[in-house]
């Protein structure tokens, strides 16, 4: 049964580093400027000075984007197995709870029903911040039953991507959720339904070379890395010198890959513009 939530950005205020002897709770990685969680959500997470793009929460994310009050979240109950018994330094079950204490969340990926400047849609969001947004088994059923959803309403889907690809804890299992969400993506398509994908930072592996590039509009984040591997990787394994906006957001623009770059504070304006489109009113 679809669950009602509070999506509402929430502020947490802090009395400021004078107050209790701490620094900054965030400093941006680009121009080194130290904010306040609240001062961070006044810009949605974006850095004031050089327009850096912190991270964002799924739930933050569909704050920022749903129309208020309007979202109404899917299939929450759905939770990760351990079909393999997988332990590295700790089990799979005990790393599964660390990530939903940390996050809230019952997995790295959000779905359900909403509304974004007026235009009904479906929303799924995903969370880098479980387990570095990997996707597994819940991660491809959700996304599945997203666009099922969409397609049985007869709406669009819109997607938020951030992932550090398919999780290795669950073996052939998360690396099978590629095909599936790849089939879910046709079936939207067969029924005449569109996905719109927005990529985060970062967008890459299996997640990349599955859903996330099936958009019929597909955008990005300033400065996210879109790539099947990281630049690190490819430099050692190719021993080459990359550029430097190698897998860069810029760097896919460029090459015909994404068909806008749209920085957050634009985000919801541009995606309603889209969604009107394809609505054809």
């Amino acid at each position: 049964m679809a669950e009602r939530i509070d999506v509402s950005i929430e502020h947490r205020h802090d009395p400021g580093p004078e107050a209790n002897g701490k620094p900054p709770a965030n400093t941006c990685p680009s121009c080194g400027s130290h904010y306040r969680d609240d001062e961070l959500d006044r810009t949605l997470r974006v850095c004031p000075q050089c327009g850096h793009h912190f991270p964002v929460h799924a739930r933050a994310r569909i704050g920022q984007l749903a129309d208020e009050g309007s979202f109404t979240e899917e299939a929450s109950g759905l939770r990760s197995k351990d079909p393999l018994d997988f332990f590295d330094l700790r089990p799979y079950t005990e790393r599964i709870a660390e990530a939903e204490l940390a996050t809230g969340l019952g997995d790295a990926m959000v779905i359900g029903s909403g509304a974004i400047g007026g235009y009904d849609c479906e929303l799924a969001v995903m969370d880098f911040g479980f387990m570095g947004g990997s996707m597994g088994s819940v991660v491809g059923e959700k996304f599945a039953r997203a666009c099922e959803s969409a397609a049985e309403r007869g709406v669009p889907l819109v997607t938020v991507t951030a992932s550090g690809g398919a999780r290795m804890q669950e073996g052939i299992l998360s690396l099978m959720q590629l095909p599936k969400t790849v089939c879910a993506v046709a079936d939207l398509h067969d029924a005449g339904r569109p996905m719109v994908t927005v990529m985060a930072h970062p967008t890459t592996a299996g997640v990349l070379a599955s859903f996330a590039t099936l958009g019929d509009m597909t955008v990005a984040e300033p400065g996210a890395l879109l790539a099947f591997t990281g630049p690190r990787v490819v430099q050692q394994t190719t021993r080459e010198k990359l550029p430097d906006d190698f897998g860069l957001a810029e760097s896919n623009y460029r090459f015909g890959h994404l068909d806008a770059i749209v920085p957050r504070l634009e985000l919801r304006a541009y995606v309603t513009r889209v969604l009107m489109l394809f609505d054809g009113r």
